[in-house]
């Protein structure tokens, strides 16, 4: 049962947590294998150990803190991610990831006051780079973690300064060539909405039953480098014009589709020489669409490639894909989230049913083994904002939550639940 005293160290860690990256307008910017991202690991490895966790580093840079309370067995795994977006938000992530470590240790006093013992072990995560800002794409802890990813592959990512995912992890001290991952029982995840709808209908919890599909792509506009003032108009191949209509036709796409919805953009942009006074030869952009209907998004894809053959000829440039990272609208386990109602009803809070518009850690982990996704609301539905903000009695509404969820996923009360299969 949470205590006043609990409830308090919670918060008096939250704060803590929120220190580092900490910027001027009560964000963070705390980039994957960042100096911020270092300084938080190592201080949440602290946090852990005093409490009798085991730390560990796996091949990829995940951190886990292992509590082994019935010698051999697999792991429940609860956590999220501390890596920020640039000038983010304080609570994406590191509340799931502190809110399963402050769940985990609970339930270990609970269940010594007790003298029981549960049928798994828990081990809190905290994933590597689940933003995908620094190194793209996103989810890359959890995706190498659940097979999705070739882990060789993920750690040559470079960042936009050459730095490797192998280099960056290193100089930040959290990796382990030779770490092995506990292996897994169940996942357990909670995360602020990062939307306005439970705060919208005055709901403290909503339990994710399924996500929106995902298209994202980067497309690479190539023109020829030219002269601004001198070169005639007609004789440009400019592929910042090139990238300008693709934008446009994105958000054409998206008012197209408005009633769905679909929701689409172009959400980052690189462009060579990137000079006043010389037209663009290539632009590199990044096209993210979501919807939970897969059929609109498809045609939406399709739609946009068409427009972008009329973009070619017009600009006198030539447009290519040359990456991709998607998964599919698939539910999670009906088992998980009944689970998850019972708790929520037995606590007696006012809840919903949710999908997810984000892609989150679980999104990989629910077709791996019986995931339960857990939300909390996020005020004005703010999020990848330094202004994201959800309050107090929502962060310990949801850690209750979270530390039954736990221990009845610790019990093996979805030992009967199979994974979802293939998202990605």
């Amino acid at each position: 049962m949470a205590t006043p005293q609990l409830d308090q160290a919670f918060l008096d860690d939250f704060r803590t947590l929120s220190t580092f990256g900490a910027t001027p307008a009560h964000g963070v910017e705390r980039q994957a294998a960042t100096a911020a991202d270092g300084e938080q690991r190592h201080w949440l490895a602290g946090w852990l150990a005093e409490r009798g966790f085991t730390v560990r580093y796996d091949k990829i840079g995940n951190q886990f803190g292992l509590l082994d309370l019935v010698p051999g067995a697999p792991y429940v795994l609860v956590g999220s991610h501390l890596d920020s977006q640039p000038l983010g938000g304080r609570f994406d992530g590191a509340y799931g990831v502190l809110a399963g470590a402050h769940a985990a240790w609970r339930l270990a006093q609970r269940w010594q006051a007790e003298g029981t013992e549960p049928k798994y072990n828990l081990a809190v995560v905290n994933w590597f780079n689940e933003e995908g800002c620094r190194f793209r794409p996103s989810l890359q802890g959890s995706g190498v973690y659940t097979g999705k990813f070739d882990l060789q592959a993920t750690l040559a990512i470079t960042d936009d300064a050459g730095i490797t995912v192998a280099q960056a992890l290193a100089d930040i001290g959290t990796i382990d060539p030779e770490g092995e991952a506990p292996t897994p029982a169940a996942y357990a995840e909670i995360h602020i909405e990062q939307g306005p709808e439970l705060e919208r209908e005055g709901l403290a919890i909503g339990v994710v039953d399924a996500t929106w599909a995902a298209k994202k792509f980067e497309l690479v506009v190539r023109g020829e480098q030219s002269h601004t003032g001198s070169t005639p108009m007609e004789f440009r191949h400019d592929a910042l014009l090139g990238a300008a209509l693709v934008i446009a036709a994105v958000r054409d796409q998206a008012d197209r589709h408005a009633d769905v919805p679909l929701h689409a953009c172009v959400s980052y942009l690189t462009l060579e020489p990137n000079s006043p006074v010389t037209t663009a030869r290539e632009v590199r952009l990044h096209v993210d669409s979501r919807c939970a209907d897969e059929r609109v998004l498809e045609q939406a894809k399709a739609d946009l490639f068409a427009a972008i053959a009329q973009i070619e000829e017009r600009a006198q440039v030539k447009i290519e894909q040359v990456a991709a990272h998607e998964w599919g609208n698939l539910a999670y386990q009906s088992e998980g989230v009944k689970l998850a109602l019972d708790v929520v009803d037995g606590l007696d809070l006012p809840r919903r049913t949710i999908m997810t518009v984000a892609g989150h850690d679980s999104t990989n982990m629910k077709d791996l083994v019986p995931t339960v996704m857990l939300f909390i609301p996020s005020v004005d539905g703010i999020s990848h904002n330094e202004r994201e903000f959800t309050e107090d009695k929502d962060l310990l509404a949801g850690l209750r939550v979270l530390v039954e969820v736990v221990g009845r996923m610790a019990n093996g009360e979805l030992d009967g639940a199979k994974a979802a299969g293939p998202g990605l």
